[in-house]
């Protein structure tokens, strides 16, 4: 890829006052650099390179200051360090402090005296929270017994934080107080319900919550009462914004205190409505079809929201959401250069297609046009998760692919999140059961419509519990598929949880993954069925991962050559030094995404 303009943004910012916005952008070559965005009136601009651009990482945390410079803190196990960039030509960079600890968390600050605020965790368990000043003093406010995240200030002048406390396996939002160091109960419904602050208007006290208490995570709103020192009354759970089968992501409060954007996600897309907690109303906003960002800012001019589309690549729309046809996406627009050197005026489109899965349709993010299904190369995309989905997204692998001429099928089988909880709860403890049966079935689908053409059957690929998938689909239906590749592979729930990480073994068991299912086909262990791959078979693992252990992949590798497989025959298995589990995004990713390109054209290992 030679282009150096954006393809994907992520971890937005906004400063506290809403001019300013900042954001980790990279041109698709395993590269991350920091934008500030101006979104003063008269001053707004895309995205403009600070600090040295010498490379962050995926988890860098940005904070946008008011005056355009952005705070970051670059995390290494057990080492953070927090560094000022400066919004000026020179692209100058200054490291203020490093905190060595387990865990830390920097908070916009709204007060003239510091920068931010910083959570510190340590395994004890306890919090300190520090004021980081332009210095780079760390100035301790606070020393809390047990763990504490979030951040949503109660009043305007940064005196009263609301933090969550993690309590005997719930959360509860409880109010600390910066002046006396003290922490009060603030949210706390019921003793057995997780109560969690989301957004707060410190000026005229609206708080928007999510709780368990009425028996499900439902939304709520109250108004703080007129004494601040007073916890809130009644907790009011409005049906307006009980909507079935969506998730729904509060964004922003309107600077009349009075409304609140909303994301609703149902799907693959998302969808913008103003929510009005006091009338008991709530409005749908006509925005393109794609997906928002999930954090925004609202102030006089207008909505600010991060948002993506397959044929856009990631950008910040604007908007008045009174104002219908106000809809206006800032980054920068005409030609970008693609991946085979030329001006591309677009990029590739999708769409949306309904396909036949195991026992019902299954929504699929579809590249290709509409007489995919005969391109000379079709290509199931299985995403990661196994608690995930494909989003309606830009997305510069498949675009690639797409761009290659591969028609591009990416399912959101069952198991998927978007679609209500009891779709996403399929899974649980039946891990490559009802999504192994939706693909597929899509793959004989697909097979004999193509095979009544002269057309070969499609290829399989996926990502990390899309790679097991992958090679669970390779297994048991052979004959259904072309080849398959699989990025970041693991071998069955239990194997992933004996290997792990604690935090992956606590989130793999959380979802089921240490009951490892079995029916008539026989268990869904790829040690156990890997002899029955027949088709070409690439898989790709970078040695340090740390959420799936390179020895997933290794173990493939030795049991395949016990059982014979011929290593440049039949398999290729590719170990990428020094990378994680980003191995499509990290360092060499253009090269990596050619070198897949080509085995998905091919099928030459």
């Amino acid at each position: 890829m030679v282009t150096t303009r954006p393809l994907r943004r992520i971890s937005w910012s906004f400063s506290t006052d809403g001019g300013h916005a900042a954001c980790l952008a990279t041109p698709g070559d395993g590269t991350w650099r920091v934008e500030s965005w101006s979104l003063l009136p008269g001053r707004a601009s895309g995205g403009l390179p600070v600090g040295t651009g010498a490379g962050e990482r995926l988890h860098t945390q940005l904070l946008a200051l008011p005056d355009g410079r952005v705070l970051v803190c670059r995390h290494e196990p057990g080492r953070h360090d927090i560094a000022i960039l400066e919004a000026d030509e020179a692209g100058s960079e200054r490291l203020l402090t490093t905190v060595r600890l387990p865990g830390l968390r920097l908070i916009p600050y709204p007060g003239s005296d510091a920068l931010a605020i910083a959570l510190g965790a340590d395994t004890t368990p306890s919090t300190t929270v520090w004021l980081v000043r332009e210095d780079g003093r760390l100035d301790a406010v606070a020393e809390l017994s047990g763990l504490y995240s979030g951040g949503v200030w109660l009043d305007p002048g940064g005196r009263r934080l609301a933090v969550d406390e993690v309590r005997g396996g719930r959360i509860k939002t409880v109010a600390l107080d910066l002046d006396t160091a003290t922490v009060r109960p603030f949210l706390e419904l019921t003793d057995e319900s997780n109560d969690r602050l989301l957004l707060c208007d410190p000026v005229g006290g609206l708080l928007v919550i999510a709780s368990d208490a009425p028996g499900s995570d439902r939304l709520g709103w109250i108004r703080l009462p007129a004494d601040r020192a007073q916890p809130p009354g009644q907790v009011r759970f409005p049906e307006v914004v009980h909507v079935p089968d969506a998730q729904i992501r509060p964004i922003a409060i309107a600077p009349d205190g009075r409304r609140v954007a909303l994301q609703l996600d149902r799907g693959a897309t998302s969808r913008l409505a103003v929510w009005a907690p006091e009338d008991g109303t709530m409005t749908e906003v006509a925005t393109p079809e794609g997906c928002l960002g999930a954090v925004g800012r609202w102030t006089g001019p207008g909505l600010r929201i991060p948002f993506s589309a397959p044929d856009r690549p990631g950008c910040l729309a604007r908007l008045d959401p009174d104002e219908p046809g106000s809809w206006r996406q800032d980054g920068e627009p005409g030609p970008f250069i693609g991946f085979d050197g030329a001006d591309r005026p677009t990029w590739r489109p999708a769409h949306l297609e309904l396909l036949v899965g195991g026992t019902g349709p299954v929504e699929s993010i579809v590249y290709g046009g509409p007489d995919w299904r005969g391109a000379e190369h079709v290509l199931l995309a299985l995403h990661g998760g196994p608690a995930a989905a494909w989003r309606f997204e830009f997305d510069p692998l498949l675009q690639r692919l797409a761009s290659a001429g591969i028609a591009v099928v990416a399912p959101n089988q069952r198991g998927s999140t978007g679609y209500g909880a009891r779709f996403a709860r399929e899974l649980h403890g039946a891990w490559g059961g009802p999504d192994l049966a939706d693909i597929t079935a899509i793959g004989r689908t697909l097979g004999a419509e193509r095979a009544a053409f002269g057309l070969g059957p499609p290829a399989l690929f996926g990502v990390s519990y899309g790679a097991y998938l992958a090679l669970l689909a390779a297994a048991f239906a052979p004959n259904v598929w072309s080849r398959a590749l699989a990025v970041a592979p693991f071998l069955s729930g239990p194997r992933l949880i004996a290997e792990a990480s604690l935090p992956v073994r606590a989130l793999m068991t959380r979802l089921g993954g240490e009951v490892e299912y079995a029916d008539e086909l026989g268990p869904r262990d790829v040690v156990a069925v890997c002899e029955r791959i027949r088709v070409p078979l690439l898989f790709v693992h970078g040695d340090r991962d740390d959420t799936i252990p390179v020895g997933q992949s290794r173990t493939l590798r030795h049991t395949l050559l016990r059982h014979g497989r011929g290593e440049g025959t039949d398999f290729r298995y590719l170990e990428l030094p020094g990378l994680g589990h980003e191995v499509l995004t990290g360092d060499g990713a253009p090269d990596l995404h050619a070198r897949l390109t080509g085995f998905l054209q091919t099928g030459r290992v």
